[in-house]
């Protein structure tokens, strides 16, 4: 038995290779990849333009300290400003540090406002992590219990409701942020509303709260822009990146600006690791291949054309009920828990995930072809159905 501390409950399946969307087991069978690691692998597996800007990287430096300049780094902040009309960036490794630095960005700009308790507000059903302040500011209890006392100085509201955070503003004076998702994804796949997003960037403005918004899921060119606050037409003052910057190599960030930029200063925040050579070029390499490849654009025209697909051939069957999503972000929302329809696509060779329970969540690379998509769909459905008829 391996030695691994019992966190995950893995799948009866190891990988030992990849190409584009398919990923091949030890036996060699070959599945469809509609998961990506979870939005992480955007380039899919073994991209040569990937590939090649890693290795030449690894044989000159993976790790620099943060005490020098990394023109790494650098390149990458100036890219990631460019297309986020943004000003400052902190690197990290993961979503959960990007949030955790997003977290205490709001509390130092709140005590620099002269607010000894900051609180910000985060939503119903959102996921930011599993340090012990993202886990507190998530809204799934499953994921806290067992780890309280739990960090306080979160506000809790319905996901999508500008009256609950009216009413919040209107008795709270200790509220310095919100923070939520544009697209809840472990949440199920639930969408914030254009309108809710416009109107909650005039309620920051006007109350001098930062607008903070976790695109570590949804963002990176997943949902047919950038960012999927982008969609709304509106500039957040914090962002928070991770999984699909990377392609596959651990990175995150934090973004500032307006009145976010400039509140932390040297010494208040770090990280070893956060923004090292190898890292910074996958992400550079990630950011320019979307771009030279309109990845962004066949995100939303293979994602209109997979939930198409889906919504054509699961209308009318019994304990289906409805197909959502932006881009390459898809849930399938059925009548009843679903978890075994892993297990039965995993035994076709396909990769999905099942959230919130009862939605099927899609998440394929960026570089998934017409012809994979509508593979996806012609293996899906057949399993949708046969579980739903059992």
């Amino acid at each position: 038995m391996p030695h691994l501390m019992n966190t995950y409950g893995r799948l009866p399946v190891a990988f030992t290779h990849g190409q584009g969307c398919r990923m091949f087991d030890e036996q060699g069978k070959s599945y469809l990849d509609a998961l990506a690691g979870i939005a992480v692998n955007t380039l899919g597996h073994n991209h040569a333009r990937l590939v090649k800007a890693l290795s030449e990287q690894v044989s000159r430096l993976m790790h620099v300290s943060n005490v020098y300049r990394i023109t790494q780094a650098e390149a990458v902040s100036d890219r990631l400003a460019a297309i986020s009309r943004m000003d400052e960036v902190f690197f990290c490794n993961s979503g959960c540090e990007a949030n955790e630095a997003a977290i205490k960005l709001a509390r130092m700009y709140g005590h620099q406002q002269g607010i000894e308790q900051p609180a910000i507000i985060v939503m119903e059903q959102a996921f930011h992590g599993r340090t012990l302040a993202t886990l507190s500011a998530t809204g799934n209890r499953k994921v806290q219990a067992g780890f309280e006392p739990l960090v306080s100085g979160f506000v809790r509201v319905p996901f999508d409701d500008l009256a609950a955070i009216e009413q919040v503003a209107a008795r709270n004076p200790n509220v310095v942020a919100v923070l939520f998702e544009p697209i809840q994804g472990e949440g199920g796949i639930h969408i914030a509303h254009q309108d809710f997003m416009r109107e909650l960037r005039q309620i920051c403005d006007r109350k001098n709260w930062l607008f903070m918004v976790d695109e570590v899921q949804c963002g990176i060119g997943r949902t047919g822009a950038w960012f999927a606050h982008q969609h709304a037409g509106i500039v957040p003052d914090v962002m928070t990146l991770a999984k699909g910057l990377g392609s596959g190599v651990p990175i995150g960030a934090c973004l500032a600006t307006g009145r976010a930029a400039g509140v932390f200063k040297p010494g208040n925040h770090g990280s070893t690791f956060g923004g090292n050579p190898l890292a910074c070029v996958a992400a550079l390499t990630t950011l320019e291949v979307i771009e030279a490849d309109g990845l962004t654009a066949r995100a939303t025209t293979l994602g209109e054309a997979i939930r198409g697909g889906l919504r054509a051939d699961l209308s009318g069957v019994a304990g289906f009920v409805e197909v959502r999503g932006d881009g390459l972000m898809i849930g399938v929302e059925l009548d009843r828990p679903c978890a075994d329809l892993v297990k039965r696509a995993l035994a076709a060779g396909l990769l999905i995930n099942v959230t919130a329970e009862k939605v099927v969540r899609l998440l394929p690379p960026l570089v998934m072809s017409d012809a994979e998509g509508a593979e996806l769909v012609a293996m899906l459905v057949p399993l949708i159905k046969e579980f739903l008829a059992a």
